[in-house]
């Protein structure tokens, strides 16, 4: 049994989050430009044994999805093309930014650390991945 990998997906960065090999712990890996993305998962699968990919789903409480869908659209069709043997999972992630920073704050970290946008995007990956195993033993 390999890894699974979160991608918290944005214009500007993107979040990575990844599994145990037993896939039952998630923790935060890395935060990648988006214009590298695609070069960090060469790098990282080629190095890694990865099942699974889950990807933030963008939502909005009325249940609209979000406009970078579009973006995360057009990753997936190249990300499917460079690894067609990976699965993709999506998986809402309503309020994981919001989670991530409230988890920042309580984690005893100085104002400029909880501000690093790079951290809440790696924790929200987490978020989304954690979610994602705890549904899937439900």
């Amino acid at each position: 049994m390999g890894q699974m990998l979160a991608i918290d997906y944005g214009r500007a960065r993107c979040g990575i989050a990844i599994t145990d090999d037993m896939q039952i712990i998630a923790s935060g890996l890395e935060t990648v430009p988006t214009s590298f993305l695609m070069e960090f998962l060469r790098k990282y699968f080629n190095e890694n044994k990865v099942d699974e990919v889950v990807v933030g789903l963008p939502v909005d409480l009325k249940g609209n999805i979000s406009e970078i869908e579009t973006d995360i659209l057009k990753f997936l069709e190249i990300f499917q093309e460079e690894f067609p043997t990976i699965k993709i999972n999506r998986f809402d992630e309503r309020f994981t930014s919001k989670m991530a920073s409230f988890f920042i704050s309580q984690s005893g970290k100085s104002k400029k650390q909880r501000q690093e946008k790079g951290l809440i995007d790696k924790i929200s990956a987490t978020i989304i991945l954690q979610n994602f195993l705890e549904q899937r033993t439900r």
